[in-house]
């Protein structure tokens, strides 16, 4: 009897014991399976979007609204195209992700964020200059709502959400572009003109040449401050110099940044070749656009590497973001030309 009931509770001992093993053996399979697609998701998600064909794009669109392609129709159109591509691409907008893998992943949201200063830019210039006669003209009222719009902070996930004003800022500038396309002297204008084009173009200047500094520092860089006041207040010819240099985590950060940057700058410019280009033709500034172009193509090459490297100048590895750095500084050369060339009467 005694030796009965000795095995009925080793039994009952055993299959508790049998039944604990299984079920965290069902956990760490759970887990591993989490892990491996948030992994995959990740990878997924990390591809930059190709670069689309401006004019056919801006055809599609106009064709869809049943309305002509005119001026301006193709920079209006690129500029949407740019903020439904940020919106709309592999696992959507990821700059306000609260979760994985969103939440773990940080060279997309910097891709974003270039993409979205670019979007910015562009949005104000058209409120304040493409799309005025002159400075006391009227603005136009879908640009004046777009630019506030697509202003709102890149990160927030509480309503209103960034994708939410972004998406509103979109519809603003589609008013616009159906407004332009009627090509109505008294509606929405737009006005190519070479001292609006020279005007944004000091702003993308500014923007590429901090660009540059920001990733020439990534191996470090001495940098002069400028002349250092002497004694009596007078400016004397001292100078302050101090090593910048970017943190080791902030090196990716930064090169995909440039890389948003870049992108959506490229897709302005190309649309640029098209609405200027009567304008430029005139002021024989064609071929300075499309040099700067082919500098912008060449900062867009696919990255083989897994991870960003941040060799030596002269080291035995590579530094993407020196290379980046070369495009955009060969770039913004182009850029400063182009901007006296249309400066000159």
């Amino acid at each position: 009897m005694a030796s009965e009931q000795g095995r009925n509770g080793m039994s009952g001992i055993g299959g508790t014991g049998w039944r604990g093993s299984w079920l965290l053996r069902g956990i760490a399979l759970a887990v591993a399976v989490y892990v491996v697609g948030v992994l995959a998701l990740m990878w997924w998600w990390s591809t930059e979007p190709d670069h689309f064909d401006v004019v056919a794009t801006t055809q599609a669109r106009s064709a869809s609204k049943n309305q002509p392609v005119v001026t301006g129709s193709v920079t209006t159109s690129a500029l949407m195209t740019c903020a439904e591509t940020l919106l709309d691409k592999r696992g959507g907008y990821l700059s306000n992700d609260k979760l994985p893998p969103g939440v773990l992943m940080d060279d997309l949201p910097n891709w974003e964020f270039g993409v979205l200063t670019a979007t910015r830019d562009l949005t104000r210039e058209m409120r304040n200059k493409f799309a005025r006669s002159q400075s006391q003209s009227e603005e136009d009222p879908d640009l004046k709502e777009a630019d506030p719009l697509f202003s709102s902070p890149n990160n927030r996930w509480l309503l209103p959400s960034s994708e939410s004003q972004y998406r509103k800022a979109i519809a603003r500038v589609d008013g616009y572009f159906v407004r332009v396309g009627r090509n109505d002297p008294n509606g929405a204008q737009f006005y190519p003109r070479a001292d609006n084009l020279a005007d944004y173009l000091d702003l993308v200047s500014n923007r590429l040449g901090s660009l540059s500094q920001r990733l020439s520092a990534s191996a470090g860089q001495l940098r002069l401050e400028g002349d250092a006041p002497v004694a009596g207040g007078e400016a004397g010819s001292e100078q302050r110099a101090q090593v910048v240099r970017t943190p080791w985590m902030k090196i990716d950060d930064i090169f995909y940044e440039s890389r948003g940057y870049t992108w959506a700058l490229l897709q302005q410019l190309q649309a640029f070749e098209v609405d200027f280009g009567p304008t430029l033709q005139r002021k024989g500034a064609v071929v300075s656009l499309k040099q700067i172009i082919r500098e912008l193509e060449e900062a867009q090459k696919p990255v083989h590497s897994p991870i960003i490297l941040n060799g030596q100048p002269f080291g035995f590895f590579a530094n993407h973001s020196l290379v980046m750095a070369n495009y955009i500084s060969r770039a913004n050369a182009a850029v400063i030309d182009l901007r006296e060339l249309l400066k000159r009467g």
